[in-house]
C-alpha cells in the first residue's frame, strides 16, 4: 500500500470516528460554543462575576470575611479553609446619597477630571505632531527617534514615578537644573498645583511615544493621491492638514482619545508613589486611589463597590459621548 493510499485510509478512519462522536454528543451542543467554553468560563468567573458581585455590594455594607473559617476540606496533602463570609447589612441606596456629601470624593473627582482635560489634549496634539515630523522624507534617522520616543512606554509605572520622585525632590536634579539656568526651585512635592501637575508630565511622558506610533500607522494609511489631487486644487499645507489629515484619522483620534480617557480616569500608581512620598493628599488623590483607601483601608466594601459602579458609569458615558461625537 503507497503512503497516500494509506493517508487516505486514516483520513477515512478518523472522519468515520468523528462522525460517530458527533451522533453520540447532544444535538443542542454547537461545536463553536464548545470549543469556546474555556474561554467563557474564565470571562464568567474573573470578569463577570466580579462585575455583578460589585454592582450588588454597593447596595450593602459589607466588611469582606471573618478570620472564623466557615468550612474546612481534608484534601490529604491540602487542607482547603473557606473563610465566613461577615454579614451582608442591606442599605438600599445610602451609599449613593452618601456621595452627595462626600467632599473627598468630590476632591478626588476635581483631580481626576483636571488630569482629563489637561491630558487629552496633551496625549492627542504632541504624538500627531511628532507622527506628522516623523512621517516626513526630510527627516533623517526617523527610524531612531520613533525608537527612542517609544521607549518610555515600556517603563515599569513604579519604576519611573519612583525615578521622577528622585528628580523633582529637594534638592534634586530638577532643582539643580533650576538653579543653574537662574530660576528658583520648584516645590513639586510640596506645593499640590504642581504635585498635580507633576502627575500630569509623567503621563506625557510615559504615553507620548505610544500614541505617536498610532498616529504614525494612521498617516501611513493614508493614500498619497489624495495630497497630490489637493497640491494640483492648490490647496495649502494647513488645509491639507485639515480636509485630507483629520478626517483620515478620525478612527485614529478615537480609539486614542477613548483609550487615554479610561488609562486617566485609572490612574492610581502615580499619586500613590507621590503620595508616599510626601506630595500633599488632597491635591493628587484620583477617584481610583480614593477607592483604594475605601475599600482596602478602611474595609468600607459596600461603598467602595458603590463608587466603583460611580466610577465606570463616568467613563462609559464619556466614553459614549466620545464615541458619538466621533462618528
Amino acid at each position: 500500500m503507497s503512503s497516500i493510499d494509506r493517508r487516505t485510509e486514516l483520513y477515512d478512519e478518523f472522519r468515520y470516528k468523528r462522525q460517530q462522536l458527533n451522533r453520540l454528543l447532544p444535538s443542542t451542543l454547537n461545536p463553536p460554543f464548545v470549543l469556546l467554553s474555556p474561554m467563557l468560563i474564565l470571562f464568567a468567573v474573573f470578569l463577570a462575576f466580579p462585575i455583578f458581585f460589585t454592582l450588588v455590594l454597593s447596595f450593602f455594607v459589607y466588611q469582606g470575611v471573618s478570620a472564623e473559617p466557615l468550612l474546612g476540606i481534608n484534601l490529604g496533602l491540602v487542607y482547603i479553609t473557606i473563610p465566613q463570609v461577615l454579614d451582608l447589612q442591606f442599605v438600599g441606596l445610602q451609599h449613593f446619597e452618601r456621595m452627595l456629601s462626600d467632599s473627598v470624593l468630590h476632591q478626588s473627582l476635581f483631580n481626576t477630571v483636571y488630569l482629563f482635560a489637561v491630558l487629552i489634549p496633551t496625549m492627542v496634539i504632541i504624538p500627531l505632531g511628532l507622527a506628522i515630523a516623523l512621517n516626513s522624507a526630510l527627516i533623517r534617522f526617523r527610524n531612531t527617534f520613533r525608537s527612542l520616543l517609544l521607549i518610555p512606554t515600556a517603563a515599569n509605572t513604579i519604576a519611573y514615578s519612583v525615578v521622577f520622585v528622585a528628580i523633582v525632590a529637594e534638592g534634586g536634579l530638577a532643582d539643580s537644573l533650576f538653579v543653574l539656568i537662574g530660576i528658583d526651585p520648584i516645590a513639586w512635592l510640596q506645593n499640590g498645583f504642581w504635585s498635580r501637575n507633576l502627575i500630569a508630565f509623567m503621563s506625557v511622558w510615559r504615553w507620548t511615544g505610544y500614541n505617536m506610533i498610532i498616529f504614525l500607522a494612521g498617516l501611513q494609511t493614508i493614500s498619497g493621491s489624495l495630497y497630490e489631487a489637493a497640491e494640483i486644487d492648490g490647496a495649502t499645507r494647513l488645509e491639507k492638514f485639515r480636509y485630507i489629515t483629520v478626517p483620515q484619522l478620525r478612527p485614529v483620534l478615537l480609539f486614542i482619545v477613548v483609550t487615554s480617557t479610561i488609562s486617566i480616569f485609572k490612574k492610581f500608581a502615580e499619586p500613590q508613589i507621590l503620595i508616599s512620598s510626601g506630595a500633599p493628599l488632597e491635591e493628587t488623590r484620583t477617584i481610583v486611589y480614593y477607592i483604594y483607601q475605601v475599600a482596602f483601608q478602611n474595609l468600607e466594601l459596600g461603598y467602595g463597590s458603590a463608587l466603583t459602579v460611580l466610577l465606570v458609569v463616568i467613563v462609559s458615558v464619556i466614553s459614549l459621548m466620545q464615541f458619538r461625537v466621533g462618528d
